[in-house]
């Protein structure tokens, strides 16, 4: 072969890998100068280190133990991580079409045939090699490969976003659990105190001290706090099969121990560095599906360059297995093949447009859950400095509500008032404690939800 017949070859090898097709993601917005609930956030490094176990900074043992089960036994995350082994599958098929492929084959074939009357039977026995590579001029497949990859980091930030999720729905579930407990016993108290009330003003009727309405208005006094006794009861046994669910335990398998005490709340930051927001796990995610969609702009571009392949094969054909491998029975043949795409009906074009299109979609949901994660920070950093405002005001209104239940049961003994202003009082006393635990509850939902934000970590890199 003249050695200037190989210079086409030799152009084609250096350009193979070459992604004359790459496009890039735009660059990201610039993030806001400040949080409105958290000054000099950029400046300033978070004032207390969140770890990547952030629910342990609520110090409850049986939190910790849920959260270890939830890892395990969640049956979402079981299916996300499937996910992850399936885009994993889905990158190494992509990195192999790269390579040169290689085949062997091995057959015997009998024919008959006649000839002026004559019949004659012929064996054949081969033994074959084929080499197959379509040289990558284009990009085409490298632009696969990184798609492939984007998609496959997209899928192990899904699972970590998805873990993320479920540990802070099952806090929060705990929390509502501990919270239902601590109503729960706050009816019993109350159920407690009514009874006794109705048995005083029973005895007052009795007397002929108090009216028959003042008994009546004692008995629905107590039978409504029974009735909602009931429904908090309800309340926490449902709350109790949600875990039990989030757990992947059916519910009778899940038994907690009751507990009216809510876990006290941990040191939150005040100041928030905007590098941990960069560590989001499904900012990550939208990230990678923006870098894949802008591969797949370069796979629908390479189409409308021409592919060049190179192929070859040999062995051995002769009738005999016995003297089979001689040079009389070779054959081989190298070749190469070109092919290019002349009229196809604006479909290329239609693919290339249709890529644009997805990676403009992948750029706004990037963008989108950047500015999501901004508000879940700056909403939880509201909600979190409120519920302690609102906390702290509804312990002075519960005090309140005690000293004057306390001074109209002694007027009422007394015979100065009715027992309705009782009712009233025992009302308002019931309102402003239950009134206390929600707002505990809910200053302990926004310091998760804020920790959560805080603590999430990006998925390790992957090693396919």
């Amino acid at each position: 072969m003249p050695k200037t017949s190989l210079a086409p070859l030799t152009l084609a090898l250096l350009l193979a890998g070459c992604a004359v097709t790459s496009q890039h993601p735009p660059a990201d917005n610039p993030p806001p100068a400040s949080f409105k609930g958290s000054t000099d956030w950029q400046r300033v490094p978070a004032d207390v280190a969140v770890p990547e176990a952030w629910w342990t900074m609520f110090r409850d043992p049986v939190l910790d133990g849920l959260q270890a089960d939830l890892v395990v036994g969640n049956q979402n995350l079981a299916a996300a991580l499937a996910q992850v082994a399936s885009a994993r599958a889905v990158l190494q098929a992509s990195s192999a079409a790269i390579w040169p492929t290689l085949s062997l084959g091995a057959g015997t074939t009998r024919s008959a045939s006649e000839n002026n009357g004559n019949r004659s039977i012929s064996t054949a026995n081969s033994l074959t090699a084929n080499a197959g590579w379509e040289l990558d001029l284009w990009g085409r497949l490298s632009q696969g490969i990184k798609a492939a990859g984007a998609s496959y980091r997209a899928s192990e930030a899904d699972l970590a976003a998805l873990r993320l999720s479920a540990q802070a729905t099952l806090t929060q579930s705990y929390f509502s659990l501990r919270a239902a407990e601590a109503q729960q016993a706050l009816l019993v108290r109350t159920e407690a105190a009514n009874q006794r009330a109705l048995d005083l003003t029973q005895v007052r009727y009795t007397s002929g001290v108090a009216a028959q309405s003042d008994v009546l208005q004692a008995r629905t006094q107590l039978r409504s706090v029974q009735s909602q006794l009931s429904d908090a009861r309800a309340q926490r046994a449902q709350l109790e099969h949600a875990i039990a669910a989030q757990l992947g335990k059916p519910p009778a398998q899940l038994e907690l121990p009751p507990s009216a005490r809510l876990p006290e709340l941990p040191p939150v930051p005040s100041l928030v560095p905007s590098t941990v927001l960069a560590q989001r796990p499904d900012i990550a995610a939208a990230r990678a599906r923006q870098v894949a969609a802008y591969a797949q702009i370069g796979i629908a571009d390479a189409a409308f360059f021409p592919s060049l392949s190179l192929s070859a094969s040999g062995g051995y054909r002769g009738a005999s297995w016995s003297n089979l491998v001689s040079a009389p029975n070779l054959l081989w043949s190298i070749g190469a093949a070109v092919a290019a795409p002349i009229l196809d009906g604006g479909q290329r074009r239609l693919a290339s447009d249709q890529a644009r299109a997805s990676a403009d979609v992948a750029t706004a949901n990037y963008r989108q859950a950047v500015l999501t994660a901004f508000q879940e920070v700056e909403d939880n950093l509201v909600l979190l400095a409120e519920s302690g405002v609102s906390l702290a005001l509804q312990r002075d209104a519960y005090e309140a509500a005690q000293q004057n239940l306390d001074i109209v049961m002694a007027q009422y003994r007394a015979g100065t008032v009715s027992y309705l202003n009782v009712s009233t009082a025992q009302t308002a006393l019931l309102s402003a404690e239950a009134n206390v635990i929600s707002s505990r509850n809910r200053q302990l939902a926004a310091a998760s939800l804020l920790l959560k934000n805080l603590g999430g970590r990006l998925p390790p890199a992957g090693t396919p």
